[in-house]
């Protein structure tokens, strides 16, 4: 059974994205060669990458045609990839398919593949599946930034979740990585 591992940049003050929708210029402040080999070694392991529907427009627009890194754009376009959302009805981006049924879905697929899920950006999508008891690890990269505003990657719950510090990883833009397992609850 593959692993359920969302990974996500925040600023320093949680925020994933800054005031406007899309706005991840906090990037800038954490992307250098540690980051980009990070996403590299994520191809040798990847099952299956998820997306929210927003995430996934913006991702679908900036893959499919990008020339910025073209072993990291291989792999974002040949990969699996599976959309959750009530609204699309089907996907542009090659080798993806679209479903309203978000955590049916990946727990099959969780049975079915020994290799990892990955979910890429997707707040809310990462609250549903960490509602659902889904998500195995959070993998986290900590931006050197304060934005003072924007959309939180993690929303409100109703109860304490305990987590167990798996690693933790200066990397070299003075960014951190910190991965955490979610236990089951």
């Amino acid at each position: 059974m593959g692993k359920l591992i969302v990974w996500n940049i925040v600023s320093l003050d949680g925020y994933f994205q800054g005031r406007q929708p899309w706005d991840l210029r906090l990037h800038e402040y954490i992307w250098g060669e540690d980051l980009r080999q990070l996403s590299l070694s994520f191809r040798d392991d990847l099952g299956l990458l998820v997306f929210g529907r927003v995430t996934y427009e913006g991702m679908a627009a900036h893959w499919q045609d990008s020339t910025e890194d073209s072993e990291i754009a291989e792999y974002m376009n040949n990969t699996a990839k599976l959309v959750a959302s009530h609204t699309l009805k089907h996907a542009t981006w090659q080798n993806t398919e679209v479903t309203a049924d978000i955590v049916t879905e990946l727990k099959r697929r969780k049975r079915a593949d020994s290799r990892n899920i990955y979910v890429f950006g997707s707040a809310w999508l990462t609250h549903t599946l960490l509602q659902a008891g889904l998500v195995d690890e959070l993998l986290i990269g900590i931006a050197p930034v304060i934005l003072g505003a924007g959309t939180p990657l993690l929303k409100p719950t109703s109860v304490p979740r305990e987590l167990q510090l798996l690693e933790t990883r200066a990397i070299d833009t003075g960014g951190v990585l910190i991965k955490y397992a979610v236990p089951s609850s």
